[in-house]
């Protein structure tokens, strides 16, 4: 079987190919840059193996292309990379590979090209096409993955109990393949992957966080997830989130399930935003549910405040995940403390004070929670979320009206502590807030104009409320 390059890649491939046989060395592109071509899918990074040394091959052929910068080596792993016309190129000697039972770094030793498609993941991502003269252009398809990659299956080319022991990280990528392919994990793998779930212990937070934001930034995040809990590795490195599972019913009343509306809430803004961490907000937005969860006769399941203790959860999610601790996770605590508000306003008279308010607190992140909020509504009553819908499109004009006539966004109010201290003559004190906090309310209430000269004198007023006098 041929396989097909773009007039951009061939040229590119055959130099690769010329400077090989000079060395006399078998080489290969390999894994996924092939699968994605035979896939129709865009792909910038090629890895290239040769039988023979990767670091030499790249050097050779940086020298060939005139790439100026210098080649970058990793000497321990054998392998070289450098970027040509936006394409990343690494290198590698074919190797095959050895594990031990503690640790995902193998021993490692020259091999055969066989030696290095066994050693691969997955059969979709052990193809190998020959950049030799002789044989350029020909696929080398040992575990026969285009039969796979038609059938839409993951699949480890061996055993897949050696496949994951000898690396655990491959069981959560299998999650991820599925998730950014739309692929079924096939039965033998998936039983595998469940009884090696404990093995995910020797993997690094930041191994099992990279291939977790994959799967949040993939098409149908939800795919991956379901693979992960499915398998039980999710209840091993995100226990949160496998506790959002099942209904609880008393009295013949039954909430809906946590999990699987989460899931909903994921898949819907993966459809309209590409932004990671609007889609770790997705993600958390009701994870504190469970301990929130509390029944009445009355009004039966509420899960009241689990907004704010979801808010409050944030960071130390981020940091066990080793994700980001600066203004990346404060958007996603903020827009979980926030989600439910622009909801709430589409079952009340919306008035300019609350949508005042929204627009002070969610500043230039109301876009981000108007999206969040949007795909928050789910619902197997078709009508029920066509009228919510409805609803909301009308807060999100009352919106833009008030933000337009009352400027709020990012608003701070025209009178500062420090003017408040200077007026009359006290030190830093709980009253200098107290007065502080009135001043903010009462424009946001539209008690006050939102205009110097109001706030002022409103100052003045309360102060004399407190028993201040003006100096």
């Amino acid at each position: 079987m041929e396989f097909y390059f773009t007039e951009s890649e061939l040229s590119l491939a055959q130099k690769i190919g010329e400077v090989a046989d000079e060395l006399q060395y078998e080489t290969y592109i390999v894994g996924g840059f092939v699968r994605d071509r035979l896939i129709d899918r865009v792909s910038k990074d090629i890895d290239v193996v040769c039988v023979g040394d990767g670091i030499v091959l790249a050097q050779r052929v940086a020298a060939r292309l005139n790439i100026k910068q210098e080649v970058a080596i990793f000497k321990r792993f054998g392998t070289a990379m450098l970027n040509y016309n936006d394409v990343e190129l690494e290198f590698v000697g074919a190797r095959k590979e050895s594990y031990s039972v503690d640790s995902r770094k193998p021993e490692v030793e020259p091999g055969t090209l066989s030696d290095d498609q066994l050693r691969r993941d997955f059969t979709i991502n052990a193809l190998a096409v020959s950049l030799n003269k002789g044989s350029f252009g020909q696929l080398v398809d040992r575990f026969d993955g285009i039969t796979d990659l038609k059938n839409g299956i993951i699949k480890t080319p061996t055993d897949p109990d050696k496949t994951f022991s000898d690396d655990p990280l491959r069981m959560i990528r299998a999650a991820r393949f599925a998730s950014q392919l739309q692929y079924k994990v096939e039965q033998k793998t998936f039983e595998s992957i469940k009884a090696n779930s404990h093995r995910l212990e020797i993997i690094s937070a930041e191994r099992i966080t990279d291939e977790l934001n994959k799967i949040i930034l993939s098409p149908k995040p939800s795919v991956g997830f379901n693979v992960l809990s499915d398998t039980g590795l999710l209840e091993i490195f995100f226990p949160e989130f496998e506790q959002l599972r099942g209904v609880e019913i008393r009295n013949n009343i039954g909430h809906k399930d946590n999990y699987y509306h989460t899931l909903q809430v994921v898949d819907n803004l993966a459809e309209v935003s590409q932004n990671l961490w609007l889609r770790w907000a997705a993600v958390l937005h009701d994870i504190a549910k469970p301990p929130t969860k509390r029944f009445n006769d009355n009004n039966g399941w509420t899960f009241h405040g689990h907004e704010v203790v979801g808010a409050r959860w944030v960071p130390k999610i981020f940091k066990r995940f080793k994700l980001p601790l600066d203004h990346k996770m404060k958007f996603v605590q903020k827009l979980v403390r926030l989600h439910l508000r622009p909801i709430s306003l589409t079952h009340e008279d919306i008035t300019d004070s609350a949508m005042r308010r929204l627009l002070f607190d969610a500043g230039d992140d109301i876009e981000a929670l108007l999206l969040l909020c949007n795909a928050d509504v789910t619902s197997k009553n078709s009508a029920k979320v066509q009228r919510i819908k409805k609803n909301y499109e009308v807060v999100k004009q009352k919106l833009i009206e008030v933000e337009e006539k009352d400027q709020m966004r990012n608003w701070q109010p025209p009178i500062s502590g420090q003017l408040i201290m200077q007026t009359f003559g006290i030190e830093p004190s709980r009253t200098v807030g107290v007065i502080k906090d009135a001043i903010r309310e009462a424009i946001l209430d539209g008690i006050v104009a939102n205009d110097y000269d109001a706030a002022y004198q409103f100052m003045i007023e309360k102060g004399k409320a407190e028993g201040l006098e003006i100096k």
